[in-house]
């Protein structure tokens, strides 16, 4: 009674253990909701956003992120004064006018602190925008619209962007043309100025645009028109702004209208842009003809033209008739220029449109003057309109002028470019930019001078990870259609590339390994994997802004360069760099061109010298830096008193390195991260939070938020980075804030780096018990009476895992790494040390993390066999009581599931919006996300578990490379056997058998978690393994799997029998007392195996039956066969194979026989068998604790049973070919579709074809044959099963002709249609004082809809063949996890 007490009553209080985790992870996504939202996070999601907070950055830039040293702040003694050409500085006069007072009020507003705000933040945004462009996320033309413009000699020293004033003109003219009633007096029936243009005054945003179309367009005007119309064009401007300022534009013109008049302004900009590429000036100016006789008194008198067009021209019509010139023009040879012609007739329309605009022509002077002017500006027979070779050498001029031509792009972009058109494409891009603009807003403490600012290093531990990808790496094909990592990049990252070509400016790809373009390829490519060069290059960003912010304070080359060396420095630890140059490996050449490329880069390494033949040698740490002249010069040489690796090599490799640093405080970086230069210019904001003292302990530790940039490559990388980014940003966001128990989880965190040297340094290198070494630094930290901050106004790229066998073996590191914590000193002494609520935060928050994933799968092994011995027994009800399901366990076995996605609702919900948040969840749970979190469940609970029974933990090395081919059966099985298969199919047979005896009812309510555990279990190696529902995958891995089961030896890899060796080693070194835990699975199996044996399972009444055989004459065939097998086995090496082969499939086929004859003779025997099995899994068992080896051979049968359980689904799956389509299509929903993949890797082939590839390339050919089939069998698929989305590739059958054009490169794509404008010129380097000329800016804001949602592009492809996916994995584990 005992028993059944403790078994009925043992589910309820392991949950009542582990339900405290659901309701910690709840608190925790609405604390961190909370903090979020109080610390401004979340409040630019958008391009949208940007633009509506465009017109604040400014003021918060300066006050933030510039010191008092800054130009920005020094107003006074700001220069002016440009040197600008003649030409310039006589368009500035004319535009400024004559008044002495115009010219004071420029000055004054020159000198304004808010204008020269902007001046400073123009500098630094462009350069971020440089950047972009250099890191090839966005195009040139994007890269156009991103940047403030800048233009000499103009009134203005900066010209807002075009992304932020597109469209407004539109709505400036729909503002126009809004009703009358809107702005006219109800009494009166009049309007102002005031009235009519407050919608627009009111809009700063509109304001600007028609500022910078008013005085853009009339310099265009004026240098289309030459120096003939030049003071027309001048006195027509002057008259309409006096207009503007003295209120009377609308008593003057008819602006209603005025949308007829831009029509013909933005045709004849359209013309321009597009023809001026491609104008060819003329070798020599044209001449004109000579005039008639009556023409030659109005050019004899150029002194009066003036005068004459003010007062004598007003009987002259609009268009001189052209045929009274006839005469003397007939005889000269008409000049042919089609450009010419068009802009003529765009601006004729314009300026009819010009004088339509005017009332009162006739009763008001002015209006009547400006009249006179425009339609003399139309009928002067020496001017732009009448006069060919005039007008085309005008043309020729301007597109020989480069101010003209900026300023013709930005007029372009602002008048004819739709708001969505002037964004970037680039998600990554639209990240960065939204990030950095809504970081401006959070709190950030004020930035010192660079002279007072703390000094940082930043320290990097490497070992023989890719530096950067070289030729043949990019080149190497990993099957037969040729899909080289190059193509899996450029496929990934297609737009990237193209923008790649654009900058490199090349048309043809078989140029890209020329000497040119080799290192910016490979340079290209190794930046967008998990390379040291991506780092290196990330990290030194930190170089370059400090640069820039030098610049802006205004200091020398030479003091800039002093305080860099004294600020900063970066130090890659590269481990084993000495013995990569003695090897001559290809790493070091790579390292030694880091160096060269960035000379404050530092190199450490330790070098081991052999100091006699007897062996002995002596360790140094070494530092080496670039000698600026090619080769590598060495800086220190340390001697240590001995080989510093004793541990994992990790914490050596940074502790030795420690020494070189020469900062006030120490950033360490991991390999796999990359750094952004918008987020260095924020560095030194960071360090002063060590400044700050926010409590009674000094701040030693602080962390910064990561960004996961490897979720684009397939569904499981996406569900590695949500988690990843929940825990880098939510999870430790309330740990510190309201928690206070932060500790260190690695990089990119920044130490004090005084207090860590004197207190035992940033990591710990004891091996096992500090796997994870870098948290033991947080517990020092603690222990030692230091505090950890975190601040999300900064981040940090990181790389994560995209593998299944990767993610795997990343979470076994961790879970070993908190069984070690949890048994470690540190831990002990630091839980003593805390009080009560702080040590339930650091539980919950840390390693009670694992300990609450091993007690929930115990739960649910109990549950399951709970419900299986209470039904086999017929003990589900209590006396005559009623049986009542447990219904409270299912549900919160299953809300410990669902329920911890709500700190991933709540982090997407703050950053992105409660609806994309969805979306996202939404996405992840259609995809398969619960399975694969289920997944991992057990993976931390299995190892988490072991490590505290047996020990053993060890570092994996997960490898960082692209995984997304199919793994085969042989493998999968390896790797997941032991700690998820074994445990699915068991839960599942008790389930099974529960089902077959209860009495209970609601079996599906009371089962269906159970089943998703164990389905979980059992499917979701295979789910997230592309391919695996494709029946040739199928039957080929069907093959390899037979193979290593029946291998004898070769390892892990090779043979079940020496993986069976491995995998169960550990029990050899397992404690007595945990051996006695074992005993209880041993007495469960026991009774498992009484209640089927008693149930009414298979039970049959056999005593009115008679057998054709015997069943006492079966059991001993089975016997007798069963002794002849071990016979054979014990001298099968004595016999022939023939004689083996014969005997051994006739006792197999005996067996068969026999067994079936026996179920069919007496169905109890089945009962029994069924219960023999767990019998005899409680004796084997006992065997592997004790170390008898018969019990291999009946796990070897078990394997085989467990295997084929697995098969049989898999194989009638593979028949039925669609769920492989829809598998294909969900896992890479979100990046590389696999329509995209297929039609790359087609035309890579089909330019393999056409280059010659001969008879090398036959088996090729019938590959992309097959291939072909195969997407369009598979097109059909989908189209009839309502999946495709119609963007799967038409694929010809017939071969292309040779006279077909390819693309050009397998990435080709249409280039975006947006158009530009001025590049604005960039300001790192130069003083940003030089020509500052600025008008008067106001406060922005900008009043838009919701932010813009930025579409992700999911094709309904997918996998076609083996070979379409099969090649994309250059980096996949080969060994199986040690026990």
């Amino acid at each position: 009674m005992m028993l059944l007490l403790t078994m009925r009553w043992l589910p309820q209080f392991i949950v009542y253990l582990i339900d405290m985790s659901i309701w910690y992870a709840a608190w925790q996504a609405f604390a961190g909701t909370s903090v979020g939202f109080s610390d401004n996070l979340g409040d630019v999601r958008s391009m949208d956003d940007i633009r509506k907070n465009f017109g604040r950055a400014p003021e918060h830039f300066c006050k933030k992120m510039l010191s008092p040293d800054a130009g920005s702040r020094r107003g006074s003694t700001a220069s002016f004064v440009g040197s600008t050409s003649g030409g310039s500085l006589a368009e500035s006069t004319s535009l400024l006018g004559a008044s002495s007072q115009r010219l004071q009020s420029y000055v004054n507003r020159l000198l304004d602190v808010r204008i020269q705000k902007w001046v400073m933040f123009s500098a630094a945004w462009n350069e971020i925008i440089d950047h972009f462009r250099e890191e090839d996320i966005i195009s040139n033309t994007e890269s156009d619209n991103l940047k403030f413009s800048q233009f000499d000699g103009f009134s203005q020293a900066i010209y807002l962007p075009v992304f932020q004033t597109a469209g407004a003109i539109e709505d400036v003219l729909s503002e126009l043309e809004r009703p009358v009633d809107e702005y006219t007096d109800a009494k009166t029936g009049s309007f102002t100025d005031e009235t009519y243009f407050g919608p627009i005054t009111g809009h700063v945003t509109m304001q600007t645009a028609v500022s910078e179309v008013w005085e853009l367009g009339a310099f265009l005007l004026r240098q289309v028109l030459g120096p003939v119309h030049s003071d027309d064009v001048d006195a027509i401007g002057i008259m309409i702004q006096g207009w503007a300022e003295d209120s009377n534009l609308t008593s003057k013109m008819n602006l209603q209208n005025v949308r007829g008049v831009m029509q013909n302004f933005v045709a004849a900009i359209n013309i321009f842009a597009k023809g001026i590429k491609k104008r060819k000036p003329a070798a020599t100016p044209r001449v004109s003809p000579k005039r008639a006789e009556l023409t030659k008194p109005v050019e004899n008198k150029s002194g009066m033209r003036r005068a004459v067009s003010a007062t004598s021209l007003g009987s002259l019509e609009t268009d001189l008739k052209p045929g009274e010139f006839k005469t003397n023009e007939a005889k000269q040879e008409p000049i042919i220029d089609a450009m010419r012609d068009q802009v003529r007739d765009k601006l004729r329309n314009f300026m009819h449109g010009v004088k339509g605009l005017l009332k009162n022509s006739y009763g008001d002077s002015e209006t009547r003057d400006v009249l006179d002017r425009v339609t003399f500006l139309g009928s002067m027979e020496n001017g732009f309109f009448w006069d060919d070779a005039y007008a085309s050498n005008q043309l020729d001029n301007v597109c020989q002028n480069s101010n003209f031509k900026a300023v013709l792009k930005k007029l372009d972009g602002l008048l004819s470019m739709h708001p969505d058109d002037a964004e970037p494409k680039s998600k990554e891009a639209r990240r960065r930019l939204t990030f950095f603009v809504n970081s401006l807003f959070m709190d950030m403490p004020d930035a010192p001078s660079i002279h007072d600012m703390f000094s940082w290093n930043v320290l990097t531990p490497y070992y023989s990870e890719p530096v950067s990808y070289s030729k043949a790496d990019l080149e190497q094909r990993t099957d037969a259609l040729g899909v080289s990592t190059l193509l899996y990049l450029q496929t990934l990252y297609r737009d990237d590339w193209n923008n790649f070509l654009e900058r490199i400016g090349i048309q043809n790809e078989e140029k890209l390994w020329s000497k040119k373009y080799c290192e910016e390829t490979r340079r290209w490519a190794s930046i967008r994997a998990q390379t040291l060069s991506r780092t290196v290059n990330g990290m030194m960003y930190y170089e370059k802004a400090l640069r820039l912010l030098a610049n802006m304070e205004r200091l020398d080359e030479d003091t800039t360069n002093d305080l860099l060396g004294e600020k900063f420095g970066y130090i890659v630890s590269c481990q084993v760099y000495g013995n990569m140059k003695r090897n001559q490996d290809p790493k070091a050449d790579d390292i030694d061109a880091l160096m060269h490329r960035f000379p404050h880069l530092r190199v450490a390494f330790i070098d081991t010298i052999r100091i006699n033949r007897a062996g002995a040698s002596v360790c140094y740490s070494v530092l080496v830096k670039s000698n600026g002249k090619g080769g590598i010069q060495e800086i220190y040489r340390v001697r240590l008193p001995g080989n510093p690796v004793i541990g994992e090599g990790k914490p050596e490799n940074q502790n030795h390195a420690m020494i070189f640093t020469r900062g006030e405080f120490l950033q360490t970086i991991d390999m796999n991260q990359e750094g952004y230069f918008e987020e260095a210019l924020k560095m030194r904001n960071c360090l002063q939070e060590f400044a700050k003292r926010e409590g009674p302990l000094p701040t030693t530790i602080l962390g910064l938020r990561e960004h996961i940039f490897t979720g684009s490559v397939s569904s499981l990388a996406n569900y590695m980075a949500l988690q990843e980014t929940s825990f880098v940003t939510l999870g430790q966001r309330v740990l510190t804030r309201p928690l206070h128990i932060r500790l260190h989880y690695g990089h990119p965190d920044l130490f004090d780096k005084l207090f860590f040297i004197t207190r035992g340094g940033i990591s710990k290198s004891s091996k096992g018990i500090n796997l994870s070494e870098d948290i033991f630094a947080g517990y020092n930290n603690v222990i030692r009476g230091g505090s950890v901050g975190f601040k999300e106004y900064l981040q940090v790229g990181k790389g994560r895992d995209v593998g299944m066998s990767q993610i795997y073996k990343f979470e076994a590191k961790l879970s070993q790494g908190a069984g070690e914590q949890s048994l470690s000193r540190d831990v002990y002494r630091m839980c003593h040390r805390l009080d009560f609520c702080r040590l339930l935060s650091f539980y919950y928050g840390g390693i009670g993390h694992y300990f609450s994933n091993v007690l929930t799968i115990l739960t649910v092994y109990v549950v399951v066999y709970l419900m299986a011995v209470l039904a086999l027994f017929k003990l589900e009800k209590i006396g005559d009581r009623i049986i009542t399901p447990m219904g409270t366990i299912q549900m919160m076995l299953g809300g410990l599931g669902l329920l911890q996605t709500i700190p991933l609702f709540a982090t997407l919900g703050v950053e992105r919006g409660w609806l994309a948040s969805l979306q996202e969840i939404a996405m992840v749970f259609a995809t398969g996300g619960p399975l694969h979190f289920m997944f991992h469940i057990q993976t931390k609970a299995n190892y988490m578990s072991q490590t505290i029974l047996v020990g053993g933990a060890i570092y994996r090395a997960t490898g960082r490379g692209f995984v997304t081919q199919h793994t085969s059966m042989d493998e999968q099985y390896r790797f997941f056997a032991s700690s998820h298969l074994y445990l699915g199919i068991e839960l599942g047979a008790g389930l099974i058998l529960m089902g077959y005896e209860t009495e209970a009812g609601q079996y599906f309510g009371r089962t269906w978690s159970l089943w998703l555990a164990s389905v979980s279990f059992l499917a979701s190696p295979f789910w997230f393994n592309p391919l695996t529902f494709d029946w040739s995958v199928c039957a080929s891995d069907y093959v390899l799997w037979l193979k290593w089961m029946l291998c004898p030896s070769g390892g892990a890899s090779k043979s079940w029998s020496m993986w069976w060796n491995e995998e169960n080693a550990h029990y050899k070194k397992m404690a007595l007392t945990s051996k006695f835990l074992y005993l209880i699975k041993v007495a469960l199996f026991l009774l498992v195996a009484e209640g089927i044996r008693r149930s009414g399972l298979f039970r049959s009444d056999m005593s009115l039956t008679t057998p054709v055989v015997g069943v006492g004459t079966l059991v001993w065939v089975i016997i007798l066969l069963l002794l002849i097998g071990r016979i054979s086995n014990a001298h099968q090496q004595s016999m022939p194979y023939p004689v083996r082969r014969t005997i051994s499939i006739l006792i197999f086929l005996g067996l068969i026989v026999a067994v079936l004859f026996l179920f069919i003779e007496d169905i109890n025997y089945l009962r029994y068998a069924i219960a023999a099995y767990y019998g005899v899994g409680a004796i084997c068992l006992l065997g592997l604790l004790f170390g008898f080896k018969f019990v291999k051979f009946f796990y070897f049968m078990h394997d085989v049973f467990c295997a084929h359980i697995i098969f049989i689904p898999l194989f009638v799956l593979g028949a039925l070919q669609l769920p492989g389509h829809i598998q294909t299509w969900l896992l890479y929903h979100n990046a590389l579709s696999a329509n995209v993949v297929v039609s790359d890797i087609l035309r890579y082939a089909r330019k393999t074809k056409e280059s010659g590839g001969g008879e090398a390339n036959e088996d090729l050919v019938e590959q992309v044959a097959e291939l072909r089939k195969v997407v369009q069998r598979q097109e059909q698929l989908l189209s009839g099963a309502g999946l495709s989305s119609g963007t799967l590739p038409q694929l010809r059958s017939d071969p292309p002709s040779p006279s077909e054009t390819p693309e050009p490169g397998p990435m080709g794509r249409t280039q975006s249609q947006g158009r530009g404008y001025g590049r604005a010129i960039s300001m790192t380097g130069i003083d940003v004082w030089g020509d500052m000329a600025l008008g008067d800016v106001g406060e922005f804001s900008r009043d838009s809809g919701s932010g813009a949602t930025m579409a992700t592009e999911s094709t309904a492809g997918s996998s076609a063949a083996p070979s379409s996916t099969q090649g994309f994995s250059f980096s996949q584990p080969d060994a199986m996890p040690p026990r």
